[in-house]
């Protein structure tokens, strides 16, 4: 198998606006065995990155390498990579077992070997007995694995996924990332993977490259990039539901910093303090995940989980209102609009008494919360 390396690269379109960079100096390292998930919002170059890498389209600046080799020049049938499509993109007229044969077959692989390789694969994704029907006899699910089969009959240095998920129902769609997961450290090979879904990216990526216009904006493990996101686009980005934010102001005095806003004010946690220094005055971005927020309705805060852990500290933020209240079985998400017209959302147990029209006060979980800078970019403070 083999790593993969872009290197300032830049692919940019010509419109009748003049030119559009749809990927824009991106550099990328994905290490050897690796599965890189690459997340962001539809139309920000996910896919053209994917093609860059298959050869499929040619970068305008930078160079791309796979496995210490530049490839800019070279065919994508001589860059040893297998790409699976968002449709899938299988032979109608073929059986699986030639779909599946049909790349090795195009290689001049002896016919014994397709059929040790297509066999061998068919069974590590239950395909032995769907081997002579047609695509058109296949479900959504089966047309998936015998796309990832034909992939991975190859064993090819570096493995491609464009959306391979984005047609299943949401009950498939699990099953299937937890078989992708599973034969990507099976096969212990290097995996490049495509998805607007950012709950897919968090569960199948060793790590998840964040991008946005054709910009990367963060590149670390799931839970890295969760808990301490670069700026307020990947903050808002990742998870489910979005960070909160509010606005406001640094205020200084005698307990030290506060971030002073329409909607709250609280003293700010001595870690943000130190980040910020001094200087008090200017406008920033408080953000707050919805499952760091409390809600007390009969002077009992609640919380997605029954522990009474002394280092959860609570800052009372005010009152609210309840607008909308969304059962999710083992959770609640709860709509609440603060005095000064922001929108907030709990994320709250389900046995908890909310119904739209109450009033609750909100505390939240002070040492979780996030600062940004109010600007476009929203870099992260601390």
């Amino acid at each position: 198998m083999a790593g993969v390396a872009l290197e300032h690269v830049t692919k940019a379109f010509r419109t009748r606006d003049g030119s559009t960079r749809v990927v824009d100096d991106l550099n990328l390292e994905v290490a050897d065995r690796e599965l890189l998930v690459l997340v962001g919002p539809s139309g920000c170059g996910k896919t053209t990155t994917l093609r860059l890498i298959a050869g499929l389209d040619e970068p305008t600046a930078g160079t791309i390498l796979i496995g210490g080799r530049v490839v800019n020049d070279v065919a994508p049938k001589d860059r040893d990579i297998a790409m699976v499509f968002q449709n899938y993109a299988l032979y109608p007229h073929m059986t699986v077992y030639k779909n599946m044969a049909f790349g090795l077959k195009m290689r001049g692989v002896p016919r014994r070997e397709i059929r040790r390789k297509v066999d061998e694969t068919a069974r590590r994704l239950g395909l032995e007995s769907l081997l002579k029907r047609r695509p058109a006899a296949l479900s959504g699910g089966e047309c998936q694995r015998v796309a990832l089969g034909r992939a991975v009959v190859r064993t090819p240095q570096v493995f491609l996924l464009d959306e391979p998920l984005s047609n299943l129902d949401a009950r498939l769609r699990t099953r299937m990332r937890v078989e992708i997961k599973g034969l990507q450290r099976d096969l212990q090979t290097t995996m490049i993977y495509v998805t607007h879904d950012q709950a897919e990216a968090m569960t199948i990526g060793d790590r998840i490259a964040v991008i946005r216009r054709g910009v990367l904006q963060q590149c670390g493990p799931p839970l890295e990039v969760y808990d301490r996101p670069a700026n307020r686009f990947v903050a808002g980005f990742i998870g489910t539901p979005p960070m909160n934010f509010l606005t406001g102001q640094i205020q200084a005095d005698d307990t030290g910093l506060r971030f002073v806003g329409p909607a709250a004010r609280l003293t700010l946690p001595q870690r943000l303090a130190d980040s910020i220094g001094s200087q008090a005055g200017p406008a920033v971005v408080l953000g707050i995940r919805p499952e760091h927020l409390r809600l007390d309705f009969d002077g009992s805060a609640a919380a997605l989980d029954s522990s009474n852990d002394p280092s959860r500290t609570l800052a009372p933020i005010g009152n609210a209102s309840i607008q909308l209240v969304e059962p999710l079985g083992d959770t609640m998400d709860v709509h609440l609009t603060l005095p000064g017209g922001d929108s907030l959302i709990a994320r709250i147990p389900p046995s908890t008494r909310a119904a739209p029209g109450k009033r609750v006060e909100l505390s939240i979980e002070i040492a979780r919360v996030h600062l940004f800078a109010a600007d476009e970019a929203g870099r992260r403070i601390g």
